[in-house]
């Protein structure tokens, strides 16, 4: 109901035209002015009360339609109601009085139904706006955020530098609390918080500052992004990437505007303006589409020109041959261009609407209707087909083997240590040592207790005790691991003394540096070095095997011997190579990849996931010429044909496209470059989207086939939409003119059609890829 009178307010029309069949049917020809002798005949018209009526309602339609198609000329669209116009003119000049009712009629219930299938199109579009945060609730206690120095405990202004102690603190008002004694006497005490007995102050978010301190309560949509003060915080990310389950971050970690908050309040620092937030800059690709016209939908409105022109010569030969110009009005009240008008930009803002769901925002519709002409795909390699951090892949022990740990108390003690360096090579030992850890408390729990370390994690311990952590640049991290020393580094700096000069290996390896074999390597990349290939000094292959040209290593040493090689490299994604076929299957003709990254170990990738054309070893202005040579070749090299349908519905719609895909900083003048640049993101990086016109924000490679699969099925259904609708319109017309369908008949069979066609188009909103 509530939905019913809310179309009745956007299109007032409607109810008007619904209610004017009352006085149509009951006097209709009822004269009343006859019987005072007063005539108000025009030549053959001589209408009575409800036919008056309705010629008002005509005149008022026309005038108000004749406004809308001047005012889409003056913003660049075709006004093409030209026809419902001529056809609601043409019924009140062959007085067919129901027929003129029957048109008003349909043009009103067509735009309530056009507001209706935009409002369905747009309605996931529509929920991302309406999930944007209004309010914030801004922590007043004194000494707390970036309005402290400007409240004291009781409220009032105080000076920013003036409230500042001498160690940094602000200086926060004594708080006069009554005694026992006093406590009968009176109650009345100086709060540090308003008089409402709230700690918090909420303020439109527009208003929170840098620095204040906002509270978030349960349920609630994080207002502006910020840092984590609260111990823990469980976050819905959906909004932001989709991310169905949601994500436990710890005191610290970046909160992101639009995030729904848990179960428990939590408190963070504004480390952004509302304007500056990420969910703004969602936003703002959002409006950005919604604005946009593609051009295909530009084109239909350029083609409902000539189908007004083929209607209205189809009416004149029709009124020429029968001889009567009712006639005319039987063709044209079937004549409707809704399928160009409407269908169209409905299916293309379903299909906006279908890519937002699935995590995918672009930043104009024209986008959606290029992706599905996409012919070559270039990818980024690190962080786009493969995962963000190298992976370790093995632990390797030396050959002189005398190290009494496996290797999951080996990952565990290196990711302890690792967890704390800040090495690109330190989140992979972290990650893979976590892992190794609950091997071993699930070894535990499943009764093996025979270890030669019986205090590390898995025996009863949980979790190691880390001391005196020191990392030193280029050289790699060391620390205490419940009592034991640990080394996790280059070759060079995991088996020196703490002085850096004596060998600390076994004495199988200690013999052939006795001999002089030792040498500093540059073999071991470490959590704190570079890659390498593999080595060529002797006291390295003397205890290892050669690494493969793609992987890098880290060395560990326990107790001044050393204990293990952990081998790390670039791992594909887990669904890159199934993402990758999907696109050949979809017709993509190339995927190229593009890499810093040494010929060799560029190719294992490639080989992985099933790129045939590889480009490594390019600097970032290297990118840039590939893709741009590619793009320019693409849009010379057409076919002849192509080039003849260019010349007839553009180069646009027609040309081949590239499209690069990545997912860093470093990516961003390539993104710009290409036809179509998309930034694959989690969310929660924005630097590669602002030179991308599409961003998929659930960091997921499988979403690269299905931007692409839902383009075509958009651009697909729109056709089918436009041709239905066009085709059933000029089949009714024919008939019509052979008088087959009388003029009312005929008046409600052209709305059916519309509501066919903008129905069909609604379709683009189903998942069917």
């Amino acid at each position: 109901m509530r939905r019913i009178i809310s179309i009745c307010k956007e299109v007032p029309l409607l109810p008007i035209a619904i209610i004017a069949a009352i006085p149509l049917a009951l006097l209709g020809s009822w004269r009343p002015w006859e019987a005072a002798g007063v005539s108000l005949t025009f030549g053959p018209f001589n209408p009575g009360v409800g036919q008056w009526i309705v010629i008002a309602l005509v005149v008022y339609t026309i005038v108000v339609t004749v406004i809308g198609m001047i005012d889409d000329l003056r913003h660049g669209h075709v006004g093409v109601d030209l026809l419902a116009v001529i056809a609601i003119a043409s019924t009140v000049a062959v007085q067919e009085y129901w027929a003129a009712w029957a048109v008003v009629l349909m043009i009103s219930s067509g735009e309530a139904i056009e507001e209706f299938a935009q409002s369905k199109a747009e309605g996931n579009l529509t929920a991302l706006v309406d999930a944007a945060p209004r309010t914030a609730h801004v922590v007043t206690l004194p000494g707390v955020g970036a309005r402290a120095a400007a409240a004291g405990a009781d409220g009032t202004a105080g000076d920013a530098e003036g409230d500042m102690t001498a160690d940094g603190f602000r200086k926060v008002a004594s708080v006069d609390v009554p005694n026992a004694a006093e406590t009968n006497k009176s109650t009345t005490q100086t709060k540090p918080y308003d008089a409402a007995g709230e700690h918090f102050e909420t303020v439109p978010v527009d208003q929170v500052k840098l620095g204040d301190v906002i509270l978030v309560l349960p349920g609630e949509t994080v207002p502006v992004d910020g840092e984590l003060l609260s111990g823990v915080a469980t976050l819905d990310l959906s909004n932001i990437n989709g991310e169905p389950v949601p994500r436990e971050v710890y005191a610290g970690a970046r909160v992101l505007s639009g995030a729904v908050n848990g179960s428990t309040a939590l408190t963070m620092r504004a480390t952004q303006l509302a304007q500056d937030s990420q969910y703004q800059k969602i936003l703002e690709l959002v409006s950005s589409a919604q604005e946009s016209r593609p051009t295909v939908v530009k084109t239909a409105d350029v083609l409902a020109v000539p189908f007004t022109i083929l209607s209205l010569a189809i009416a004149g030969i029709a009124w020429a041959v029968a001889g009567t110009p009712l006639r005319f009005a039987q063709v044209l009240v079937l004549a409707t261009p809704c399928p160009l008008l409407i269908a169209a930009p409905v299916a293309y803002v379903a299909g906006t609407g279908r890519l937002a769901k699935a995590g995918i925002l672009i930043k104009a519709q024209d986008v959606l209707e290029n992706l599905g002409r996409v012919s070559h795909i270039f990818f980024d390699k690190t962080g786009t087909l493969t995962v963000k951090q190298p992976q370790v892949v093995r632990v390797e022990k030396p050959f002189e083997n005398s190290s009494p740990y496996d290797e999951n108390h080996i990952l565990m003690m290196a990711g302890v240590v690792e967890g704390y360096s800040v090495h690109i090579l330190s989140k992979g030992i972290a990650a893979a040592g976590q892992k190794a850890m609950q091997e071993l408390y699930a070894r535990y729990e499943n009764g093996q207790r025979l270890c030669a370390e019986r205090d590390l994690p898995g025996h009863g311990r949980d979790y190691p005790v880390v001391k005196n952590i020191e990392e030193q640049s280029g050289k790699g991290v060391s620390g205490e691991v419940n009592g034991h020393a640990v080394r996790v580094g280059r070759f060079a700096y995991v088996t020196a003394d703490e002085a850096g000069f004596t060998h600390v290996l076994g004495a199988g390896a200690a013999a052939g540096i006795a001999a002089g074999a030792v040498a500093d390597s540059a073999v071991g990349d470490s959590a704190t070095g570079t890659a390498a290939g593999a080595s060529k000094k002797p006291e390295v292959n003397s205890l290892f095997a050669p690494l493969e040209p793609d992987e890098m290593a880290a060395y560990v040493a326990i107790d001044g011997k050393l204990a293990a090689r952990i081998v790390l490299r670039d791992v594909p994604r887990e669904n890159a190579k199934s993402s990758l076929e999907k696109l050949h299957r979809l017709g993509v003709k190339k995927l190229s990849m593009l890499t810093g990254d040494k010929e060799a170990s560029a190719r294992i990738i490639a080989g992985e996931v099933g790129i045939d054309d590889v480009q490594s070893e390019l600097f970032p202005e290297g990118k840039v010429a590939a893709v741009k040579n590619a793009t320019e070749d693409a849009h010379q090299n057409q076919p002849a044909w192509d080039k003849v349908v260019q010349r007839v519905v553009g180069e646009s719609m027609t040309r081949q496209v590239t499209m690069m895909v990545g997912d860093g900083v470093n990516d961003a003048p390539v993104l710009a470059v290409a036809d179509i640049g998309m930034a694959m993101t989690d969310g929660t990086s924005t630097a590669a989207s602002e030179s991308a016109q599409v961003v998929i924000m659930n960091d997921d490679i499988a979403s690269v086939p299905r931007a692409i699969a839902i383009a075509r099925r958009t651009k697909k259904v729109m056709l089918q939409a436009v041709l239905v609708g066009l085709g059933l319109a000029i089949i009714g017309m024919v008939a019509a003119a052979f008088n087959l369908i009388p003029v009312v008949v005929g008046a409600f069979m052209q709305e059916a059609i519309d509501v066919v066609s903008i129905l069909w188009a609604l379709t683009a909103l189903l998942d069917r890829e």
